[in-house]
């Protein structure tokens, strides 16, 4: 077994790495062995060195068709795996201690306003008792006031949600188990479509909570089509995706107010670092605490 075929395997038995994260690893290192391959005939990525990398970098940017961000996770790819190599003994020293990645402007997570979203979940259709809108309904819900993330929400089942304790168990990134708060009007939403989803399906075989049309388990491509058909009504701009609507709850709870490092465990970040983002979208709360709090504030 080639030794990125072992690492990918370590990825995924050991680190628990998710499917989208281990291909994406997958597929950086096999773009740069086969960039080795061509440009320096170097047919075993263990010999590759610092200045091979280099010579990636600048092809990559002078390509113009990758990111600074895109390649500066390529970079940590590949900074990953030289680090398994040294472990393993495979290697003397990480060729990345010698690169510079690509500096990257820092990109402010996009978000949806309070009053757009009362436009979605207070419509007239959203409250219609078919399974399709009930479920579609659920699912713009879930994503706002829980955060949790598609491939989360996908993988929920039925017995994830505690009606009784009012949380919902997520299981995220690295097989982490954490418990997010659900309120309870979206508890009454959720009974209310399992009923009808149950009644829809004579015999369901799936235990997943969001089901697609025919009773299955809902795809990433459907949940992200329901989610941007419902966004596109309000938003004309490119804040469409289910990660939008995570990005909102994150800004809309640090704009009332809400504990930072309560946000942190609700979003299932490992870093307070990563959480922290979401305090540059905060104005508006800055703003009323100014107001609020400085003597000088309201004068005219």
């Amino acid at each position: 077994m080639k030794v990125i075929d072992t690492y990918i395997s370590h990825l995924t038995h050991v680190k628990k790495y998710s499917k989208s994260t281990v291909l994406a690893y997958a597929k950086d290192l096999d773009q740069f062995q086969y960039y080795i391959n061509a440009q320096f005939e170097c047919l075993d990525i263990i010999q590759s060195n610092h200045l091979m990398i280099r010579s990636w970098i600048v092809h990559m940017t002078k390509e113009g068709t990758v990111s600074a961000r895109s390649i500066n996770r390529k970079l940590s790819s590949l900074n990953g795996f030289y680090k398994y190599l040294l472990k393993k003994s495979l290697i003397q020293t990480n060729p990345m201690k010698k690169v510079i990645a690509p500096k990257v402007g820092k990109k402010l997570p996009s978000f949806i306003t309070e009053s757009e979203l009362d436009k979605i979940t207070k419509s007239p259709q959203i409250n219609k008792n078919s399974f399709s809108i009930l479920r579609n309904s659920v699912i713009i819900d879930l994503l706002y006031q829980t955060g949790i993330r598609r491939s989360e929400l996908i993988n929920t089942l039925d017995k994830d949600i505690n009606f009784a304790r009012k949380e919902i168990k997520v299981l995220g990134k690295g097989k982490k188990e954490r418990y997010v708060p659900v309120s309870d009007v979206l508890l009454v939403s959720i009974t209310k479509y399992i009923e009808v989803r149950n009644d829809y399906f004579e015999l369901i075989t799936d235990a997943n909570l969001i089901l697609s049309d025919k009773g299955t388990k809902i795809n990433p491509k459907s949940l992200y089509n329901i989610v941007t058909f419902y966004l596109s009504s309000i938003n004309s701009s490119d804040k469409k995706s289910p990660h939008i609507l995570r990005h909102s709850f994150a800004t809309h709870l640090l704009n009332n107010g809400a504990d930072i490092n309560a946000i942190k465990e609700m979003l299932g970040h490992a870093n307070l670092s990563s959480t922290q983002v979401y305090t540059h979208n905060s104005v508006d709360r800055l703003i009323k605490i100014y107001k609020n709090a400085h003597p000088k504030a309201n004068e005219t």
